[in-house]
């Protein structure tokens, strides 16, 4: 497998592009024949002039690229898979746990269905992980959201007409999101507070200079994907009560809580939200998975009764389309450079190997992964 097409994404929402050109020179450089769909890469910045100059063949669709291409690479999971042929490798995020049907349809047309999302979390694969390096980039931009939103500053100020007083930021989850959201939000010069059901991550708050709130909800832990482990509705509830209190003295709120393939736990009720300070801004980075925050609507910002608004956090990275496709492109190449065989010139489908095993859902006609099948 060497020849490679590069999708233009159908979602109009959609900003980023699977590759970038110069990781198109470095993958043409080392035998991969490389087709891009005109126009993929505009939203991100990169004109087809660029991917022409990095040595990609430009073709007018993703159908028309489909036709002799063994490796396909998009970003979002496909609106239709027809015209893909059989034994293709493809990879894209394909939010398995909720797809059941779309990977039943692409068993039976024999595609190979890398998804993302279950490329193993293991130092090995850390250059392929896409759900830290989109994640990373989505807590910078809530912050700098929230920002933008509150009407007041973040950063302490003294003045001739008086002191202004720092901002204060609670983050709740710090997985790789909730870091950079803690990280942001000091460099505005923001007070912040952050907690995660991990007390291992407590040290890590710290040196970034923020305080970590205890809460002691018992014996706690983390799946071997590196996400928090599903609490119980009697934790849950005890959470809730203690982050209600930082809650009403934040201006703004940052939740990142995800369960990995299940629905993320409410942390935030209309009862809280009621008490909080008007003007105050909450962040649910968790919508697409249902929510943390009790009333967050996809891809839309609401203001409760009381004047705290309420940002849908999702895809943030989409944001800022340039940087997020250039990690993206890096973790693609990163995949394709580790199965490559230098001696063949060509990709192998090696499921010896622990990261294609992990994350390669479909082979052969039928559904192989152990969690799925």
């Amino acid at each position: 497998m060497k020849t490679i097409l590069v999708c233009k994404e159908t979602d109009p929402r959609e900003t980023r592009v699977a590759l970038v050109p110069d990781d198109v020179k470095r993958l043409t450089a080392m035998g991969y024949e490389i087709s891009v769909v005109s126009s993929a890469g505009v939203k991100s910045g990169f004109d087809d002039a660029a991917y022409e100059k990095a040595g990609a063949k430009l073709v007018s669709s993703n159908e028309e690229g489909y036709k002799g291409s063994e490796i396909v690479l998009r970003i979002m999971k496909p609106e239709s898979i027809k015209g893909i042929e059989s034994g293709t490798l493809h990879l894209s995020y394909l939010d398995p746990f909720n797809e059941k049907e779309l990977l039943g349809e692409m068993a039976s047309a024999g595609i190979q269905a890398v998804s993302l999302e279950m490329i193993p979390r293991t130092t090995l694969a850390q250059k392929m992980d896409v759900q830290s390096s989109q994640t990373s980039l989505a807590g910078y931009v809530a912050v700098v959201n929230a920002a933008a939103k509150l009407p007041k500053i973040l950063p302490m100020m003294v003045t001739p007409s008086g002191t202004i007083n720092p901002a204060r930021v609670f983050i709740i989850g710090v997985g790789v999101a909730g870091l950079q959201a803690i990280a942001t939000a000091k460099r505005l010069g923001a007070r912040v507070d952050a907690f995660d059901t991990r007390p291992v991550v407590e040290e890590q708050v710290k040196s970034l200079g923020a305080s970590f709130v205890k809460i002691d909800l018992g014996e706690m832990g983390q799946t071997d994907q590196g996400y928090a482990k599903e609490l119980t509705p009697e934790q849950i509830a005890k959470q809730q009560e203690a982050q209600a209190k930082v809650c009403e003295r934040s201006n703004i709120v940052i939740t990142t809580a995800k369960v990995f393939g299940r629905k993320a736990p409410v942390l935030i009720k209309k009862d809280v939200l009621d008490r909080m300070q008007p003007g105050s801004v909450v962040v649910d980075m968790a919508v697409s998975t249902g929510g943390n925050v009790e009333g967050s609507k996809l891809f839309e910002n609401i203001v409760t009764e009381n004047g705290v608004t309420i940002m849908s956090g999702d895809l943030l990275e989409r944001q800022v389309p340039y940087d997020a496709s250039k990690m993206l492109s890096g973790n693609f190449t990163a995949f394709l450079s580790h199965f490559y065989d230098k001696e063949k010139k060509e990709l192998e489908v090696n499921l010896s190997d622990e990261i294609m095993k992990g994350c390669l859902l479909t082979q052969g006609g039928a559904i192989i992964h152990e969690r799925f099948k």
